[in-house]
């Protein structure tokens, strides 16, 4: 037979010896149920936005003091500080929200937990091998492009496995905000170095 996700026996239910009247009473106690099962799964959201809301500021708010619009240096910062910064920041926000994903689905079995466990590790090795790719590759660029190049990949990475989880928790939100991340990360490449950062920490302060 398939497998279906369950919730493990030790979450009682206080409404499992509760006669039903009706057919009414039955669909309310489905509808409950379900809900309550959502609830369980279900990461919360709050470690699954605020830490990108902080790296963003953070660390676009130091690319753009170190490497402004048109080259301006509005704060003498160390040329490597933004980009290291930046990195750190996303690599401890994409553990976060890995690990915020997967841990409510461990209380289940069947392909959802499996699913959630597979999707947090995904951000730590995707950003991780996204990491050695870039430091392969900025050396050979100027530190405006390879500010352009760090920034710019790990954006897109995280406004894609945001849209990659959409799909598992079914969450239209989430897709959103991956679209959306997408979208600004688009703007702000075009855009060029400096500008990038500050269209993108613009709108995760406006965020």
């Amino acid at each position: 037979m398939p497998s279906h996700d369950s919730v493990s026996p030790d979450d009682d239910s206080p409404d499992e010896d509760i006669p039903l009247g009706n057919p009414a009473d039955a669909l309310a106690l489905i509808e409950r149920e379900r809900a309550n099962l959502v609830r369980d799964i279900a990461p919360d959201p709050r470690l699954m936005y605020w830490p990108w809301g902080f790296a963003w500021l953070l660390g676009f708010g130091l690319f753009f003091l170190r490497f402004g619009p048109g080259g301006r240096v509005y704060a003498d910062l160390p040329d490597w500080l933004p980009i290291i910064a930046l990195m750190l920041l996303f690599i401890a926000a994409g553990v976060t929200t890995g690990f915020a994903g997967s841990r409510p689905l461990r209380r289940t079995s069947g392909p959802s937990s499996r699913a959630g466990l597979i999707y947090g590790w995904s951000w730590s090795i995707s950003f991780f091998s996204f990491s050695v790719l870039f430091s392969r590759l900025a050396p050979e660029l100027p530190d405006p492009k390879a500010g352009l190049l760090w920034a710019g990949g790990m954006v897109a990475l995280t406004g894609a496995l945001h849209m990659a989880g959409s799909a598992i928790w079914q969450d239209r939100q989430l897709f959103v905000l991956g679209a959306w991340t997408s979208a600004v990360n688009i703007a702000g490449i075009v855009a060029g170095p400096g500008w990038h950062s500050l269209i993108v920490g613009a709108s995760a302060a406006a965020a």
